[in-house]
């Protein structure tokens, strides 16, 4: 399903519905963290995803960045909780959401890196380079 990211634009749609979602930052031996590029807008994210009413955010966090990355990870820690009222995403099926997230840290267990239905690239950066095109 294809979907349309609004951030602080006047002309977003009013939203529907918030969606409850969990996301990693998962880093690797050097400190460097995971990022996926997106399918469904083309943009880099954590990876990450909206939560099912029957598994908790933790394994909500989990769950996601096995089924986008391919590797199996233990949460570590919370980073934070986060909501935006300005980012606003808009789905083909007429949804129209905001999303409150809540993001972990988490370390690798085992897996093979590998994209998904979900990402078309994946990539381990260094902290420093989050303020650049990736």
């Amino acid at each position: 399903m294809a979907r349309t990211e609004y951030y602080d634009d006047p002309n977003a749609p009013e939203p529907n519905s918030m969606v409850v979602a969990a996301s990693a930052v998962v880093t690797d031996e050097q400190g460097r963290i995971l990022l996926q590029r997106r399918r469904d807008n083309d943009l880099w994210a954590l990876p990450g995803g909206g939560m099912d009413l029957t598994v908790s955010l933790p394994g909500t966090a989990v769950h996601e960045v096995k089924e986008e990355t391919g590797l199996e990870v233990k949460v570590t820690g919370l980073v934070g909780t986060y909501i935006d009222k300005r980012h606003i995403i808009a789905y083909s099926d007429g949804e129209v959401c905001g999303q409150f997230n809540v993001c972990f840290t988490a370390r690798i267990v085992s897996g093979d890196l590998a994209i998904s239905d979900e990402s078309t690239e994946l990539r381990f950066v260094s902290p420093g380079e989050l303020d650049r095109d990736v």
